[in-house]
């Protein structure tokens, strides 16, 4: 006779578990994402914000396109067509 215990073997997981692996893995994904996304967008600002601090280049196209908005209008349609050609 033999004192060893009978293992069993496991079972793979159901459709219902691994559902809930995939979503609990979905979920931490788009955790990861949107905080990246959100340091992105905090940078992002921060950039913009500088760039439109007085003698800086924003603070100076904003001045010019105050200034002469038909103008400036006009070149950035010139500058749009210019980059959609390149394509």
């Amino acid at each position: 006779m033999s004192t060893e215990i009978p293992q069993s073997t496991p079972t793979p997981p159901g459709m219902a578990e691994r559902a809930i692996d995939a979503a609990t893995d979905m979920s931490h994904t788009i955790g990861e994402v949107a905080g990246g996304l959100r340091t992105a967008v905090d940078r992002f600002t921060y950039v913009i914000d500088e760039a439109r601090k007085p003698g800086r280049p924003l603070a100076t196209v904003a001045a010019i396109a105050r200034e002469a908005p038909l103008a400036s209008l006009f070149v950035a349609f010139l500058f749009g067509v210019a980059v959609a050609r390149r394509r």
